[in-house]
């Protein structure tokens, strides 16, 4: 199972309804930015993957919800910009996912100029995994769904949200999140039917659902205590972790 973000009509997403901003006060204004920040994060954090599936233009908070999805396909038709710069409102918060999608350099080139960049660019410079004609669209969409559904719902469950919690981190606090992770990950009943297929050279039979797993090993714990400098668990000394 994943789930799909399309739109119909002459844009993807045009972002926020300015309307909603003319006169507001400072509560309103921050209301509204974190009900859209809890969008954005909501998208990261399901256990289904979410792919955006971009028609045509995606802009200010259009493109922070391309950036926010797990994958990404565009029409050659479609355009991606955040235009703040070119106007009184900076897009402050689509720069958060765009830059970490994008690197610096390009993510300040879309915010400071406002200029729209085509379907071909945003896949060179990894705001989308691909651009195809538009007429191939659907096709891709659905190839792209039926690859990543594949296997165990549970163990991709895990996956993602153990991505999204290690990539912001450096290289050896990575390390210590992914290894907790995948150790207790491994004695799933999905991991091991996994491995007993694989022995056997039979196709395997996986029965989990994709909803968000407790994991043996408390995700959120571990990466506090790697960001506090405190060590991982001994495999030797920690308890069976159960998934």
């Amino acid at each position: 199972m994943a789930v799909v973000i399309a739109a119909d009509g002459p844009v993807f997403s045009a972002g926020h309804n300015f309307g909603d901003l003319a006169g507001a006060d400072l509560r309103a204004a921050r209301d509204l930015f974190l009900l859209c920040t809890r969008m954005m994060e909501t998208v990261q954090g399901i256990p289904q993957p979410v792919i955006a599936k971009v028609h045509a233009l995606a802009t200010a908070a259009g493109c922070q919800l391309v950036a926010s999805c797990d994958l990404a396909i565009a029409a050659d038709t479609a355009g991606f910009a955040l235009p703040g710069g070119k106007g009184g409102l900076f897009c402050h918060t689509p720069l958060v996912p765009v830059a970490r999608s994008v690197g610096r350099k390009r993510a300040l080139e879309l915010a400071l100029t406002g200029d729209v960049i085509d379907a071909a660019t945003a896949a060179d410079w990894g705001l989308i995994n691909r651009a195809v004609p538009a007429d191939e669209l659907d096709a891709a969409v659905a190839d792209l769904v039926a690859r990543v559904t594949r296997g165990s719902a549970m163990g991709r469950s895990i996956g993602k949200r153990t991505f999204y919690a290690q990539v912001g981190l450096d290289q050896r606090q990575a390390y210590d999140v992914a290894v907790e992770v995948m150790a207790a990950a491994a004695l799933t009943d999905d991991a091991q039917e996994g491995i007993a297929a694989f022995l056997a050279k039979r196709p395997a039979t996986f029965t989990s659902l994709p909803v968000q797993p407790q994991v043996g090993v408390d995700l959120e714990a571990v990466v506090s205590a790697v960001r506090s400098g405190r060590d991982r668990p001994s495999p030797v000394d920690s308890d069976d972790a159960q998934l």
